[in-house]
């Protein structure tokens, strides 16, 4: 696209690009948002994947104030150390190595803090023994500067455990039991820049935690137990402090006072607390941060000057809190914001204005990739896709906009053929027939249903951002869903009613009473009938149900998410994992009880030899049956139970499952239950034998005309079956007699 001056536009080196729209680099080439940052060359010059990484916020930060000095320290030590390598600490425990002035004791199951040289600069003492800190343990070494204590066992930590360590830089508590940290613990440590205290017990700190560390730049106190913060001001006693991480804690509210004297705080981390309530000034006097992180929390609502005062903030996180409205002013202030996400938020009241003030922004993170198209003045805009769908297309992926029509025309194509030529297929039980034809239909609505989803990813290709919220809540987007759903029920239903026929008239043959037309029909009626409610009840009640069909671009609701309704959730689990996993059940339990019921007929009878034959092959029909049946149903079984423990399943999976795995039994059920039976293959044999007949030149007078059999055989190929099988047979005993009675009921209904 060559672009000319606009009103709303994005200017570049050599380009002046249309809202939604940036540059490619230096020359006069502008590219939609959707192609940037997407993984391919699109300008040809790389320009469209370049600076898509998000480096805003403590990445910053960390580069910023810590990875310079990091590296001449790094310098000046491996030039220490290619001139000392000997140790110059004098007599170590054998258990420890020494380079210099650095001891390192790690992994050596020492209960006690060993006695070494008072110059040491560096002591190492992780993953041993160590059950507690005394007083005055570190009191002679006045020269360390870096102390490692992680993967210990230390419970508990005297007051004066510290004490003496003036030049300290670094501490490292990691890992450990420390329930509480007795006020002035710290004291002496007034040279302390880092303090690592992560993933102990802590319930509990004030501002008298920390006195001393004046000198204090970064606290880590990740995954510990802290219920609350003080009322007091926290950054008291660190007045330099300029990260601080308390991800992972048990924390409830954050207070107006709490954060009043961190002025040089520039990343706070808060994500994975239990915060639900913020106040208006909670962050007012961080004038300095660059990075707030909110994210994981119980957030349901915002204050709506809660960001005013943050002007220097680049990147803001809010992802994955209930959330449920965001002032359309609620950015307004955060001039120089480059990151916001907002991940695994539904946002309601979605638009433009929202993120319009926010012109430097450069990446965003929504829910739904439908969302970018109200933020088109940010380059990178991410979700790209759910997995089904993308910004270009209904259908993401080429091989699902090829698939989806291939597996729509598989289906319609051999039910509909099924539907036509069942009438010319002679055979003893009509009503079977019937019902085949019935569940022909309904798998025939999965065809048209895929057919409707494929046309509608042609009518969108390229665009489909800019219709996606519509269509997913159109009437058109609950209608084919619903056709979905009472193409999937009704097959469910009628496959087990086929199974149950069949189970009762050959497990107990003499107890089975010959199924009259009008109970048969009245049961497909009312097969058809439980189909519709089921798939027409979400649309009856919107405030119910919400958006029942409507969570994805097929329409089709697989599984559930957190922000959905507990009325669809339970609606959902009750069909998926109640009707239909019953329905697995017994047709399961059913084949294997008829299989086994004819085995233990077979070992009873006369002609074990012909019995052997008949059920290895009427063994491979059952086992196809209920292979096809388990493949069709057990992903979205476990799919279901996945989304019910709330763990994340991609879109992609989602995808596959719809258009591949849902359709397999219409696909499939043709060929099952018609295409491979014998009236279907006599029929073809006897049309190819008239057809041969009528180009034969010889005398046809003389030919005898092909005719199929009396008892149409339909359980086993039409090679297997002898002649004896067509004559009437004369039973000797009851074993022989249960036997040609199974036969005939299986010969009639499969």
């Amino acid at each position: 696209v060559i672009c000319d001056s606009l009103e709303d536009h994005v200017s570049g080196v050599g380009a002046k690009c249309p809202l939604g729209y940036f540059p490619c680099g230096n020359v006069t080439k502008c590219l939609p948002q959707r192609l940037h940052c997407n993984g391919e060359d699109d300008c040809g010059n790389r320009a469209d994947e370049d600076n898509c990484e998000d480096n805003n916020g403590w990445s910053l930060q960390f580069d910023k104030h810590y990875t310079k000095d990091k590296y001449n320290k790094l310098k000046s030590l491996y030039a220490f150390q290619t001139k000392t390598p000997e140790c110059l600490a004098g007599a170590v425990p054998g258990e420890c190595t020494c380079q210099g002035l650095e001891i390192f004791c790690d992994a050596a199951k020492m209960h006690a803090v060993p006695s070494v040289s008072s110059n040491i600069t560096i002591m190492s003492l992780q993953r041993n023994l160590l059950r507690k800190l005394s007083a005055d343990i570190f009191q002679k070494y006045q020269d360390l500067k870096n102390l490692y204590l992680q993967n210990n066992k230390i419970r508990a930590v005297s007051e004066r455990a510290f004490k003496g360590l003036y030049n300290l830089t670094k501490l490292y508590l990691s890992n450990n039991k420390i329930s509480t940290l007795k006020p002035g613990v710290f004291e002496d440590l007034h040279r302390l820049e880092w303090l690592i205290i992560e993933n102990n017990r802590i319930n509990r700190i004030s501002p008298l935690t920390f006195y001393g560390l004046k000198s204090l730049i970064l606290l880590e106190m990740m995954n510990n137990s802290l219920a609350r913060l003080p009322d007091k001001p926290l950054c008291q006693y660190m007045p330099r402090l300029n990260w601080l991480d308390l991800e992972g804690n048990h924390i409830h509210h954050v207070r107006n006072i709490t954060f009043i004297s961190c002025n040089t705080l520039t990343v706070l981390v808060m994500r994975q607390n239990k915060i639900s309530s913020l106040n208006e000034n909670s962050f007012s006097s961080l004038q300095m941060l660059d990075e707030l992180d909110l994210a994981s929390n119980k957030i349901e609502s915002l204050p709506p000057y809660i960001f005013k005062d943050l002007k220097e903030l680049s990147q803001l996180n809010l992802s994955y809190n209930p959330i449920k409205k965001i002032q359309i002013d609620q950015f307004d202030f955060l001039i120089k914001l480059k990151s916001l996400s907002l991940e695994g938020i539904e946002i309601a009241n979605i638009q433009r204005r929202m993120f319009r003030p926010l012109r430097n922004l450069s990446h965003i993170y929504f829910k739904k990739f439908q969302y970018c198209g109200y933020a088109p003045h940010v380059r990178s805009c991410k979700p790209n896709t759910d997995g089904i769908s993308s910004l270009e297309n209904l259908l993401a992926s080429i091989i699902q906009r090829v698939f989806v029509w291939v597996v729509s025309a598989i289906t319609c194509f051999g039910n509909i053929f099924v539907i036509c030529m069942r009438p010319y297929i002679r055979s003893e039980n009509k009503l079977h027939a019937i019902s085949i034809m019935s569940l022909c239909c309904a798998d025939c609505l999965m065809g048209i249903y895929l057919f409707v989803i494929g046309a509608f990813d042609l009518k969108y290709r390229g665009e489909y951002n800019k219709h996606a919220q519509l269509w997913m809540d159109s009437i058109h987007c609950q209608l084919v869903g619903s056709l979905a759903i009472l193409s999937t029920e009704v097959s469910v239903l009628l496959l087990t009613y086929l199974t149950l026929e069949k189970y009762i008239c050959i497990v107990y043959p003499f107890r089975c009473l010959k199924p009259r037309k009008c109970r048969t029909i009245s049961i497909l009626v009312l097969i058809w009938i439980i189909g519709f409610a089921v798939a027409f009840i979400p649309l009856s009640n919107k405030e119910f149900f919400r958006n029942y069909y409507g969570t994805n671009g097929v329409c089709f609701p697989l599984h559930s998410e957190q922000s959905e309704s507990s009325g669809s959730q339970i609606y959902s689990v009750v069909i998926f994992l109640g009707v239909n996993l019953a329905a697995f059940i017994i047709i399961v339990f059913s084949y294997g009880s008829m299989f086994y019921s004819v085995h233990q007929t077979a070992i009873m009878a006369t002609e074990i030899r012909n019995h052997i034959k008949k059920e290895m092959i009427l063994a491979k029909r059952f086992f196809f049956i209920v292979f096809t049946d388990a493949l069709c149903w057990i992903p979205i079984f476990i799919l279901k139970l996945l989304s019910l423990l709330q763990v994340e399943i991609p879109g992609t999976i989602t995808s596959w499952v719809v258009i591949f795995i849902l359709p397999i039994n219409s696909a499939l059920n043709p060929l099952l239950y018609t295409l491979t039976t014998r009236p279907f293959k006599e029929m073809i044999h006897q049309v190819w034998y008239n057809y041969r007949q009528r180009r034969s030149k010889r005398g046809k007078g003389s030919q005898k005309t092909y005719g199929p059999s009396f008892i149409w055989v339909e359980m086993w190929p039409m090679h297997e079956i002898t002649p004896k099988v067509t004559k009437p047979v004369l039973c000797t005993d009851s074993s022989d007699a249960s036997v040609t009675t199974q036969s005939t009921r299986l010969n009639s209904y499969m």
